[in-house]
């Protein structure tokens, strides 16, 4: 929602670390097919990416497509970490500014050339609140100004306070062009960018169709659109069924799909290429706004207890996922660790429900609990992109929280209305939305800070003890700080206030074509092979 770039699986931002960062993807070739040039790439996408405005929305959708159109200042390299050139060749970081040098003879998609001072009005822009995007304390740490030198193409960034990875932060903030800067509302339908592509055809719900750009010669670490095997033109289509997905895999109507329930195994086992990427796909919110019965955190601790987590991993994960370990799981890790296995509320149905007592919700002759003559009820969303075995943990879930005497209604929903509901303040109590990200400052937002819709912190979390554990982690530059980064997930996590309980590894499915996911579909990483 990766906003949520929101990266890999869920909302994103990709939120992107990978998405949000670069995150790191194994694969398993398909062969030595024979790579050749041109032709037609068609990635299935499961949700539609709405508007377009690549700065402007958290989704995972959103951050796939807008890949292909726009540049970040830096990449990072997903299997070591390393910041890497993109717009910027060179950069150099102090604890309260940062300067990077853009790359010679940059120009955007309608031929203009990108300067330093157009840089800055981007990074400007995000660090406005009142423009509210949500990038801001995530790829962008709040307070930021910026200022570009035309004649040097040096870009400097002031930041109000040090800022541990702000280069990761970088990797993932997509640079629009003066024309779409100045016409704001184009970027929803229409794409101004110095990406390897160029939107030509917008059919929203339907498909979005790109074309390779010539001279392109600025991409992740010297990437170029010369490149043998790229495709000249890039389909993305909305399919939403898993099922349909993998059966266009194997037809050739696509070639590149995620997919992430058991039609995977059929899959893996007809010989396709798959790209595999670890991600976070289960982690449990709760709404804690007053007014909601969430907002108690005695309810929200029994919902958790009341759960038997790891059944629950099993099935969403249809037997292939892990347990969770830290919040910011996107590869190459920030902080690698456990913060999650020691500080994870015990499944207890019997405490779950002495909580609900306490918190005044008594159980009835009916087995179902209620307060004041109001029945213990809950909203329940999950998002539809993980197959038969989404579905069926979520009845699963319904079920266990029965047990204890609480209704819950589960609705499954695509990224876009998940989404909306999430980030509008919507009608929720408990939502399964993963945030998947690589540097545990990119969480902050998320988990702190003005509600939504008025911020990233779409569960409204307030938690002074985490507020504490991140000012004084903010202070320790890079990975020196990650025991008091993960002390603070820990903190949160023993509190029930978000739940992570299970892991996998991603995989995106290709039929002639080879690509790499670091978080997201790498657009100059196809490789469209002979049929």
């Amino acid at each position: 929602m990766k906003p949520t770039t929101v990266g890999t699986y869920g909302v994103c931002l990709a939120l992107a670390a990978a998405a949000l960062a670069g995150c790191g993807g194994a694969s398993n070739r398909s062969g030595k097919a024979e790579i050749v040039d041109g032709g037609t790439f068609t990635l299935g996408l499961s949700s539609d990416p709405g508007g377009l405005d690549p700065q402007m929305g958290a989704g995972t959708s959103l951050f796939t497509v807008t890949q292909f159109a726009y540049d970040s200042l830096v990449s990072v390299d997903g299997r070591t970490g390393e910041i890497q050139s993109a717009l910027a060749k060179s950069w150099q970081v102090q604890p309260k500014s940062v300067t990077l040098t853009l790359a010679d003879g940059i120009t955007c998609s309608d031929g203009t050339r990108l300067t330093a001072s157009a840089v800055a009005n981007n990074l400007n822009f995000v660090a406005d609140p009142k423009n509210k995007s949500p990038f801001l304390g995530t790829f962008l740490p709040a307070g930021t100004t910026a200022k570009g030198d035309d004649a040097t193409r040096v870009v400097t960034l002031t930041l109000a306070r040090p800022a541990p990875f702000v280069l990761n932060g970088l990797s993932g903030l997509p640079i629009v062009c003066p024309g779409g800067m100045a016409r704001r509302s184009s970027l929803k339908t229409a794409t101004a960018g110095t990406g390897p592509y160029k939107l030509v055809e917008a059919a929203p719900g339907d498909h979005y169709t790109y074309t390779i750009r010539d001279g392109y010669t600025w991409g992740p670490n010297g990437a170029t659109t010369a490149t043998k095997g790229l495709p000249k033109t890039v389909v993305i289509k909305v399919v939403e069924n898993e099922t349909t997905a993998a059966n266009l895999l194997l037809s050739g109507g696509l070639n590149a799909a995620q997919v992430a329930g058991p039609d995977a195994d059929r899959l893996e086992k007809a010989g396709l290429y798959a790209a595999k990427t670890p991600a976070l796909v289960g982690e449990q919110w709760y709404n804690h706004r007053a007014g909601r019965v969430t907002g108690d955190p005695r309810v929200r601790k029994a919902l958790t207890q009341a759960l038997d987590l790891g059944q629950l991993q099993k099935v969403l994960t249809s037997g292939h996922g892990t347990a969770a370990t830290t919040l910011a799981a996107n590869e190459p890790v920030a902080c690698p660790g456990d913060s999650v296995s020691h500080a994870l509320p015990a499944g207890d149905p019997q405490a779950a429900g002495a909580l609900l007592d306490q918190a005044g919700w008594t159980k009835g002759g009916d087995g179902r609990r209620t307060k004041g003559g109001k029945p213990l009820k809950l909203t329940f969303l999950y998002q539809n992109n993980s197959g038969s075995g989404g579905d069926a943990a979520a009845e699963l879930a319904v079920r266990q929280w029965k047990a204890i005497g609480v209704e819950a209604t589960a609705h499954s929903q695509n990224e876009t209305t998940l989404t909306s509901a999430l980030f509008g303040a919507g009608d929720w109590d408990v939502a399964w939305a993963s945030v998947n990200v690589n540097s545990p400052d990119q969480l902050v937002p998320f988990l702190s800070g003005p509600a939504a819709p008025q911020g990233n912190n779409f569960a409204a979390i307030s938690d002074p003890d985490y507020d504490a554990a991140v000012k004084s982690a903010m202070k320790i530059q890079g990975v020196a700080g990650c025991r008091d980064w993960l002390a603070a997930e820990s903190g949160l996590i023993a509190k029930a206030d978000v739940v992570p309980f299970a892991g996998k590894v991603v995989r995106t499915f290709g039929k002639a074509a080879e690509f790499q996911t670091p978080g997201q579909l790498i657009p100059t990483s196809i490789r469209m092979l002979a049929k």
